[in-house]
């Protein structure tokens, strides 16, 4: 059982499709609608996961214009969801 907050979850998706280049340097997300029926989930969770893409430093957002990939996950950084041996993770 996953007990990470959606939007967080949202967020590790989006950052592991930076990671596998399926969102190169420099190209632009979905849509939040596009998130919203893609995910199955609120335009708060959509807009909260933007909020930690772009504090993670992967993402700027341009009003009125979408959110692009500014930024690459460090590849010292493990991989969204993966277990490092922190006991609070996913709380």
């Amino acid at each position: 059982m996953d007990l990470r907050y959606a939007y967080v979850r949202l967020a590790d998706e989006i950052e592991a499709d930076i990671r596998s280049v399926r969102f190169a340097l420099g190209a632009a997300l979905p849509g939040e609608r596009a998130m919203i029926t893609e995910h199955g989930v609120s335009i708060d969770t959509v807009r909260r996961a933007l909020k930690v893409l772009r504090e993670r430093g992967l993402v700027t957002t341009v009003p009125h214009k979408g959110s692009f990939v500014t930024g690459t996950p460090d590849a010292e950084t493990p991989p969204p969801g993966s277990r490092n041996g922190d006991p609070d993770e996913g709380v």
